[in-house]
């Protein structure tokens, strides 16, 4: 990732790619499951379904429980906001309509198996970030690039172990 000089206002994103020699629809299934996440991050500790919902489907919400050595231990509660099997899975940290961050799955066929993208967004709304931010104003960019950063160190991990783990069980 190269350094963009963005602020937190701006929504900065960070995403990768991986191809998988599976299909859009074998694949599908380890995307949308989110207890698989917390499995495959260093950052996210669990989650579960909320409103006695048990599966993604647009509006549905779970809880994620997180910890970071810097940013300390919390919990959010996200809400799928893009539910397309098998095309797209995404959600919403915090109010859907003003998010702290998205999260997106975005899965596209190619040959015999699938270009597998994982993209996450910053903001708008103010998030554990935010604290920091406010503390070092002048230091914004490098603690926005900084978790950009973290962003897609985690992005790259999850999509190899997801490669791996669907390309060993096809």
């Amino acid at each position: 990732m190269e350094w963009t000089g963005q602020v937190y206002a701006d929504t900065p994103t960070v995403s990768a790619k991986a191809y998988i020699d599976v299909t859009p629809e074998r694949l599908w299934g380890y995307v949308s499951d989110i207890h698989l996440m917390p499995e495959l991050s260093v950052e996210l500790q669990g989650v579960e379904w909320l409103d006695g919902v048990t599966g993604p489907r647009v509006g549905n919400r779970f809880r994620g429980r997180s910890a970071h050595h810097a940013l300390g231990e919390w919990e959010t509660v996200s809400t799928i906001v893009d539910c397309e099997e098998p095309r797209r899975f995404a959600w919403a940290v915090g109010d859907p309509d003003h998010p702290t961050s998205v999260w997106r799955f975005t899965l596209r066929p190619r040959d015999a198996g699938t270009v597998l993208e994982q993209w996450a967004q910053l903001g708008p709304a103010p998030s554990g970030l935010s604290a920091a931010i406010e503390a070092m104003p002048d230091k914004e960019q490098k603690i926005v690039f900084v978790r950009l950063r973290e962003f897609e160190t985690g992005i790259k991990s999850n999509l190899a172990a997801i490669k791996n783990l669907a390309e060993r069980e096809k």
